[in-house]
C-alpha cells in the first residue's frame, strides 16, 4: 500500500509540474517569475530598467552597440522597445519601416530596413544580458499604431479590437516577429500593445482581445512572459481619472487573464491632470493588486518634463519599498544616448547616459537595490 501511495503521488506531482505555466519552466538565462517577482537565470531580485522605442530604428550597428553597452554597464535589466514600426504609404529607401497595412494586401518587411533591424537589437542585448519587452502595436499614431490599422481596413480605434481584417493582420505580425525570436534568451516579455485604450467601451472589449490574444501568443511560445502593456487604468483605492474605467481597462480584471504572466502601470501625473504627489499611492495600489493576484507588477513607465530627481526618485523608492509586496520592478522613461548622428530623440523625460539625472535615477537606484531584500 505504502508502495502505491508513493507512485499515486508522485504521479500526481508530475501531472501538476505539467500543468504549471510553461512561462515558469525558466531556461538558462531566461526570465520568469517567482511569485510576485521577476527571476533571471534563476536568481530572483527587484529589477530596474527603461525604455527605448527609438534604438529599433537605427541604421548604425555601432549606435546600438554602444547605447546597450552603456545600459548593461549602468545596471540597468531590462529595455522596452516598440517592436513595430506600421506604414499606409511604403516611405523611400533608407527609411526603416516593419509593416505595410492595406486591404488590398499587406507586407510584413523582413529586409535590411525593416525586422533585420530589431534583429540586430536583440542579437545585441542578448551578448550583454539586457532583457527585451518587445510589443506589437501602439495605441497611438506614433509608428503607425492602431490608426494605421484603422486607415487600412476602416473602423475606429475603438472598433480596432474587434475588426477581424485588422486582427487577422495583427496577428500574422505577432506571428512574424515571434518565430524570430522564440528561441532568444534576450526576450524579457511579449507585449500585446503600448497603452492599449477603448474610451467609453465595456471593460469586456479589452479583456476578452487580450485574452483571445496571449492565448494566441502563448500557442506560438510557450516559454517567454508575456503582458498587457497598459497603463494600469481602473483601480480600487481612489476616485481620480486615472482609476476610474472610462478608457475601457480594468487592471484587476486584466491581471486575472491566465495567460499574462504580469501586471504593467505607468505614470504620467501632468498627463493625466493629477499632482506629482499623486504617484506614490498608485504604485502602492498597484503593489497590493498584484499582490492579491499572486502576479509581479513593474512600473513600466514614468517621467516628467522637469526635475527628474526630485519628482521620480520617491517613486522608485516607493516600488523598491514594496519589492517583496507586489513590485516586481520599474522601468523610466526614457533612455538618452549620444548618437553617431547627435543626442537620442528627447521628449522632455528623456534621462541622458552620463548626466546628473542619470546619476540619481540610474546610478543611485542601482545601488539601492542592491541593499533590498
Amino acid at each position: 500500500m505504502k508502495s502505491a501511495s508513493i507512485l499515486a503521488l508522485l504521479s500526481l506531482v508530475s501531472l501538476g509540474m505539467a500543468l504549471l505555466p510553461a512561462s515558469h519552466a525558466a531556461k538558462p538565462g531566461w526570465a520568469t517569475t517567482n511569485g510576485t517577482r521577476f527571476s533571471i537565470d534563476s536568481q530572483t531580485a527587484y529589477l530596474a530598467g527603461t525604455n527605448s522605442y527609438w534604438i529599433g530604428f537605427l541604421t548604425s550597428n555601432t549606435d546600438v552597440d554602444s547605447v546597450l553597452d552603456h545600459i548593461s554597464t549602468s545596471g540597468l535589466k531590462i529595455l522596452r522597445v516598440w517592436g513595430f514600426n506600421d506604414v499606409t504609404n511604403k516611405p523611400s529607401s533608407g527609411t526603416v519601416w516593419f509593416q505595410y497595412l492595406s486591404s488590398s494586401g499587406s507586407q510584413i518587411n523582413t529586409g535590411s530596413n525593416g525586422l533585420q533591424r530589431l534583429d540586430y537589437v536583440v542579437q545585441s542585448a542578448e551578448k550583454r544580458g539586457v532583457k527585451l519587452i518587445i510589443n506589437f502595436v501602439n495605441n497611438w499614431g506614433d509608428y503607425g499604431g492602431m490608426p494605421a490599422y484603422v486607415t487600412a481596413f476602416g473602423g475606429t480605434k475603438e472598433s480596432w479590437y474587434t475588426n477581424s481584417a485588422a486582427q487577422t493582420q495583427y496577428r500574422k505580425y505577432i506571428s512574424a516577429v515571434v518565430a524570430r525570436y522564440v528561441n532568444s534568451s534576450a526576450i524579457f516579455a511579449w507585449e500585446l500593445a503600448n497603452e492599449s485604450r477603448c474610451n467609453g467601451c465595456s471593460t469586456d472589449v479589452i479583456y476578452n482581445w487580450a485574452t483571445s490574444t496571449s492565448a494566441y501568443i502563448r500557442s506560438l511560445d510557450p516559454s517567454h512572459m508575456i503582458t498587457l502593456g497598459d497603463e494600469g487604468f481602473g483601480l480600487p483605492g481612489a476616485t481620480s481619472y486615472p482609476y476610474q474605467t472610462s478608457e475601457g481597462v480594468d487592471f484587476v480584471k486584466n491581471l486575472g487573464i491566465k495567460d499574462l504572466d504580469f501586471g504593467t502601470f505607468h505614470l504620467y501625473p501632468s498627463s493625466w491632470s493629477v499632482s506629482n504627489s499623486f504617484g506614490t499611492a498608485w504604485v502602492k495600489d498597484h503593489a497590493a493588486a498584484c499582490k492579491k493576484a499572486g502576479k509581479p507588477c513593474l512600473l513600466e513607465e514614468y517621467g516628467v518634463a522637469t526635475d527628474h530627481c526630485t519628482v521620480e526618485k520617491p517613486w522608485q523608492q516607493a516600488s523598491l519599498d514594496l519589492a517583496t509586496q507586489g513590485m516586481g520592478g520599474d522601468m523610466f522613461w526614457q533612455w538618452g544616448d549620444k548618437l553617431s548622428t547627435g543626442q537620442s530623440p528627447n521628449d522632455g523625460n528623456t534621462v541622458y547616459y552620463g548626466s546628473s539625472d542619470a546619476q540619481c535615477l540610474v546610478g543611485d537606484h542601482v545601488k539601492a537595490m542592491k541593499q533590498a531584500p
